[in-house]
């Protein structure tokens, strides 16, 4: 199984060679190719990437709005998800669910949906994906996972948010007083250190890495220093072989 880094890059104007497109992130199993979130600048990308499935992890336009001209591929999103894109033209035999804690194979490869804080509108989930004796963590927009010790278990490493590395991004709803926002990657790193989880691989990167990668590394270098933890930069175009 090989993964491929299609977009790296959060929902803001700044970008550059290596973050141009919105994050997302294609499993390829057996030439099959599942594509996890299709954010704006995938619109007119679809028919060049032609994945077989994409899977949505929340409703917001940097994670689903590619998809508002359809698709072919089989598109497989939570109820919740569903409701906020069901204006999108995608044909019913194409809409698949997922239910949040209940296993679902696609293509060989498992996913398991973990509801997560991040969005009052839009709620998000992150996925738990496994594939024969190895599992990792996919969550590209988070402020809390509610079940992180089971969400983290024995995973080789934890793909997450890059929206911001020490900024305070937490906000509260004014009508239901729920949190939303984004967890900085020095709040993520250390949920990988008490999980004992050795890397973070980080996507969704805001302005505070692409407009500046190279300092943005030293700070993260430290951070990652401190808490016993590896971690990586992804970027537009990178591979992981997990075969």
């Amino acid at each position: 199984m090989k993964l491929k880094f299609l977009g790296t890059r959060g929902y803001i104007k700044s970008k550059t060679r290596r973050h141009t497109n919105h994050t997302s992130l294609m499993i390829i199993q057996d030439k099959k190719k599942t594509m996890i979130d299709c954010g704006e600048t995938f619109k007119n990308k679809l028919k060049k990437i032609n994945p077989d499935h994409i899977v949505i992890t929340h409703a917001h336009p940097d994670h689903a709005f590619g998809l508002e001209n359809g698709c072919n591929a089989f598109v497989w999103a939570t109820k919740t998800t569903w409701k906020l894109i069901d204006h999108f033209p995608i044909d019913k035999k194409h809409r698949k669910i997922i239910y949040p804690r209940k296993k679902q194979k696609i293509e060989n490869v498992t996913f398991e949906a973990f509801e997560v804080m991040h969005s009052v509108k839009a709620p998000a989930v992150g996925y738990r994906i496994s594939y024969k004796k190895k599992a990792f963590f996919y969550v590209p927009d988070v402020l809390w996972i509610e079940k992180r010790k089971a969400a983290f278990k024995n995973i080789i490493f934890y793909i997450g948010d890059g929206a911001t590395i020490l900024r305070n991004m937490v906000r509260k709803d004014k009508t239901t007083k729920e949190l939303y926002g984004h967890a900085n990657i020095r709040q993520q790193l250390t949920w990988c250190k008490k999980e004992n989880v050795k890397k973070m691989i980080i996507t969704h990167q805001g302005s505070d890495i692409v407009k500046n990668e190279k300092k943005a590394k030293k700070i993260i270098e430290k951070l990652a220093k401190e808490r016993e933890v590896d971690f990586e930069l992804a970027f537009d175009g990178m591979e992981i072989d997990l075969d």
